[in-house]
C-alpha cells in the first residue's frame, strides 16, 4: 500500500479536499503512485491528516471521476495506468514550443486554403440573423427538412439558373454542412460498388474521402484542356470527378470541346455520371464566368456539388448538391434516413442574404479585391519569368509556379523558407503514376512546381512576399548532368 506523505496547509485559499486531490494526481502523474497500487482507505487518510473522512471522500470521488484512480468492491482504491499517456503528454508539450517557432518563422503564407476574412459583410450578416431571430418562428428550432429548406433551395435553383447557366428545380437540391458529408450522402445514393476516376494532380480531400468511403478509385492523366477521355474510357470507371470551371491545383479552365466529349463518354453507358465540384466559380478574371458543365448537359448525367465556402466563408459550412432526375427518387429515400446537417436559422440567414441582393454586392466586391491581389502578385512574378512559369491565372485565388531554371520543388520550397515565405508543393496533389497511360499530348506543366494561394494575405504582404520570392528563387541552378 502506497504511503502518502501530504502536507495540508490549513489556512490556504484552496480547500483542503482540492489539496489532497492535486497531491495525488501529480503523483500518479508523474510514476511516484504507480499503476495498480493501492491507496489507503478514506478512513486511514483522514485518520493520519486528521482531517474529516469526508474531505477525503471528496477527493477520491474527485479522482474517480477524472479517471486516477478506480475503486474496487471490497478492496479498496487503486492507481489506473496512465504513466504512458502522461509521457505522452510531456513530449507533445515539449515539442509544441519547437512547431510554434517553426510557424512563428514564416512571416508570409501563401495558403491556397482560406478567404479574404477582413471583407467579410459582418455587419450585414447580423442584421439578417437579428432579424430572423426577432420572429420569433420557433418552428425553426425544430428538425427540417432532411434536403434543407424550401426557400433557400428554390432561391439557389434561381441563382444557379442566373449565374452559373444550371436549370434544376429545388427538388434536385441537397443542403449539407460541407462537401464531406453531401459526398457521403451521395456514397449512400450511388452505391460504393462503383469506379470512380479523378484527375491527376486533384484535390485530395476528396480523393480520401471516396477511398474510406468504399470506392474503387483510379487515376486519369491531364493534358492543357483537363481531363483525359480516352484514357477515361479505357478505365472501366462510371463515375468520373472533374473541377471543369477551375481544375485545382493546376488552374484549367476545361475548354467547351472537352466538355461535350466528357458528356459524350457519360451517354454512352447507363449508370455513368460526371460529378462536377463547382468550388470557386465565381472568381474569374478575364471575360465572364464560365457557364457550368451541367449547363451544358442535355442527358442529366452531372451531378452538380457547389459551396459558399470560398465565396462567402469556410465556417457558414453551407454546400449543395444538384441531383440528376434519375438519382432523386433513390436519394429521397435514404435521405429520409438522416437530418439536416445545417441549422434553419444559418439556413434562413443565408436564404435573405442570397435574396436580398446582398450576395451579389459582396461577390463584385470580392472580385475586385481577389482581381487587385491578382494583378499585384502576376506583376511581380513576371520580374522573374526566366526563372519561373505561372499558369492557373485565369481564375480562382491561387497561382502555380513552375520552375524554369533547374530547381527542385524542396529547393523552391526551402528557398522561400529561408526568406519566411510559406508556398505549397504541387507533388502533395500528384496520385499514382500515370505515365504508361499518357497520350503525347501537351501537358500542362513540364517541371517542378508549387501553390502560391493570396486570398489571406493583404495587398501590403503580397507585394513584400514576392519580393522576397523574388530574392530567393532568381538563381540559376547548374545541371548536375
Amino acid at each position: 500500500m502506497q504511503e502518502l506523505t501530504i502536507t495540508l496547509t490549513p489556512k490556504s485559499k484552496t480547500p483542503l479536499y482540492e489539496q489532497i486531490y492535486t497531491y495525488i494526481k501529480q503523483d500518479i502523474q508523474t510514476g511516484h503512485i504507480k499503476a495498480k497500487e493501492k491507496l489507503p482507505s478514506s478512513r486511514a487518510l483522514s485518520a493520519y491528516l486528521e482531517v474529516s473522512r469526508s474531505t477525503v471522500d471528496l477527493a477520491y470521488e474527485q479522482l474517480l471521476s477524472e479517471g486516477y484512480l478506480e475503486s474496487v468492491p471490497c478492496k479498496g482504491y487503486y492507481a489506473c495506468q496512465i504513466e504512458e499517456l502522461y509521457q505522452f503528454q510531456k513530449e507533445a508539450a515539449v515539442k509544441a514550443p519547437a512547431s510554434f517557432k517553426e510557424k512563428q518563422a514564416c512571416d508570409y503564407d501563401f495558403t491556397p486554403n482560406g478567404i479574404d476574412l477582413d471583407s467579410f459583410p459582418y455587419g450585414t450578416w447580423r442584421k439578417i440573423t437579428r432579424n430572423i431571430l426577432l420572429n420569433d418562428n420557433k418552428d425553426l428550432f425544430q428538425l427540417g427538412d432532411p434536403k434543407g429548406e424550401w426557400e433557400l433551395r428554390e432561391t439557389i435553383a434561381s441563382y444557379l439558373h442566373q449565374a452559373r447557366g444550371v436549370n434544376c428545380h429545388p427538388d434536385q437540391i441537397i443542403i449539407g454542412a460541407g462537401n464531406d458529408y453531401l459526398l457521403m450522402l451521395l456514397s449512400a445514393i450511388l452505391g460504393t460498388s462503383r469506379r470512380i476516376a479523378m484527375e491527376t494532380p486533384t484535390y485530395k480531400h476528396a480523393y480520401r474521402i471516396f477511398g474510406q468511403l468504399g470506392f474503387d478509385l483510379c487515376t486519369v492523366p491531364m493534358d492543357a484542356s483537363g481531363m483525359q477521355v480516352s484514357v477515361l474510357e479505357s478505365s472501366g470507371a462510371e463515375i468520373a470527378y472533374v473541377m471543369p470551371s477551375h481544375q485545382y491545383p493546376l488552374g484549367i479552365v476545361m475548354p467547351i470541346k472537352r466538355r461535350l466529349e466528357l458528356l459524350s463518354w457519360a451517354a454512352r453507358r447507363e449508370g455513368r455520371y460526371i460529378i462536377e465540384d463547382d468550388y470557386d466559380s465565381e472568381f474569374r478574371y478575364k471575360g465572364k464566368p464560365i457557364p457550368a458543365l451541367r449547363g451544358t448537359d442535355q442527358r442529366d448525367k452531372v451531378i452538380y456539388l457547389g459551396t459558399f465556402s470560398k465565396s462567402i466563408a469556410p465556417a457558414i459550412r453551407i454546400s449543395y448538391l444538384v441531383l440528376p432526375e434519375e438519382l432523386l427518387q433513390d436519394g429521397e429515400e435514404i435521405l429520409h434516413k438522416f437530418s439536416s446537417t445545417v441549422s434553419r436559422i444559418d439556413q434562413m440567414t443565408l436564404n435573405q442574404f442570397l435574396k436580398e441582393g446582398h450576395f451579389e454586392r459582396h461577390l463584385n466586391r470580392m472580385r475586385t479585391i481577389y482581381g487587385r491581389k491578382h494583378e499585384l502578385l502576376l506583376g511581380e512574378l513576371k520580374k522573374i519569368s526566366g526563372f519561373c512559369r505561372v499558369t492557373g491565372e485565369h481564375a480562382g485565388v491561387h497561382l502555380l509556379v513552375e520552375f524554369t531554371n533547374g530547381m527542385t520543388e524542396t529547393e523552391g520550397i526551402r528557398r522561400a523558407r529561408a526568406e519566411g515565405v510559406k508556398v505549397y508543393p504541387l507533388s502533395e496533389y500528384e496520385i499514382g503514376n500515370n505515365q504508361e497511360s499518357r497520350e503525347p499530348q501537351e501537358e500542362v506543366h513540364q517541371g517542378p512546381a508549387v501553390i502560391l494561394g493570396y486570398a489571406t494575405l493583404s495587398e501590403r504582404e503580397i507585394a513584400e512576399a514576392a519580393k522576397r520570392l523574388q530574392k530567393a528563387w532568381s538563381v540559376k541552378v547548374p545541371d548536375k548532368n
